[in-house]
């Protein structure tokens, strides 16, 4: 048993608040937890853990999906490029090859930062020219082996969880470019179809490179939608599409589509 599990005890645990942090801080140093261990960790009874996940998923702390919960994205938590590769690797990679789809016939393409669209640069065709821009370190490296790629790598300061640059040198050189199509990422998508993350440096990359566009593609797994993680810095009716995974509910994608983009559950 580690320390932190060690210091989980009903005693502990009596007080619902100081309960509900305990869990959401048990839940950002380890990404994810089966929800029918709770109980036992906490010392409480299922019901009293099923009132607890129902509050804090209310209140967009906590993302639940399959008997797994997880801790959502905000102002002051981001998930680690670890755990990012790491789950949900299905649903990203059929989302990356339909992505890669729509490349058409489109010369050159912007790369956001983050995993997702890192997969749709791996899924994107390597035998026909293509000129990439991105703000990813490691997608640039990556595609730059390809031989008939063009790869701009976007200067800024670099932010350690993601590896993507940012600040004004980032937002000036994206300004002077015109992309034929850009895989956009977000940390989250409100119901009213905000997408936002949890970095103002970030939420400046990302916008410019949504005015920029000729054409912007969303791409992002079921549990970016409804919650927002603190900055806006577009609106989903800037999207020609958006690409996600079958878990989405219809609901939430009918929802969407009606404020303009097309929406896509593959």
């Amino acid at each position: 048993m580690t320390g932190s599990e060690s210091a989980a005890s009903p005693a502990a645990y009596t007080d619902t608040r100081s309960r509900r942090e305990a869990l959401i801080a048990q839940l950002r140093e380890r990404g994810e937890m089966d929800v029918s261990a709770l109980p036992e960790l906490f010392g409480v009874s299922v019901e009293t853990i099923r009132r607890d996940l129902r509050q804090l998923e209310s209140s967009g702390r906590i993302i639940r999906s399959y008997g797994r919960v997880t801790a959502a994205e905000s102002s002051t938590y981001e998930t680690s490029q670890a755990f990012r590769s790491s789950h949900h690797v299905d649903e990203k990679d059929r989302i990356a090859r339909a992505a890669a789809d729509c490349l058409g016939h489109a010369e050159t393409v912007f790369l956001d930062e983050g995993n997702q669209p890192l997969l749709v640069g791996r899924a994107l065709p390597a035998d026909r020219p293509l000129t990439v821009v991105t703000t990813s370190l490691p997608t640039a490296m990556e595609l730059a082996e390809r031989p008939r790629y063009t790869v701009i790598s976007v200067g800024g300061r670099v932010r350690p969880k993601t590896l993507g640059a940012v600040d004004r040198w980032a937002t000036a050189m994206l300004e002077r470019m015109e992309p034929d199509l850009v895989f956009i990422g977000a940390n989250g998508v409100t119901d009213d179809g905000w997408l936002t993350t949890p970095d103002p440096a970030v939420a400046a990359v990302k916008e410019m490179a949504l005015t920029v566009a000729r054409h912007a593609i969303l791409v992002g797994n079921h549990s970016k939608f409804g919650h927002s993680t603190f900055v806006r810095f577009g609106h989903v009716r800037s999207l020609e599409r958006i690409i996600t995974g079958k878990e989405l509910r219809g609901a939430t994608a009918r929802r969407l589509e009606a404020l303009g983009p097309l929406v896509d559950r593959v």
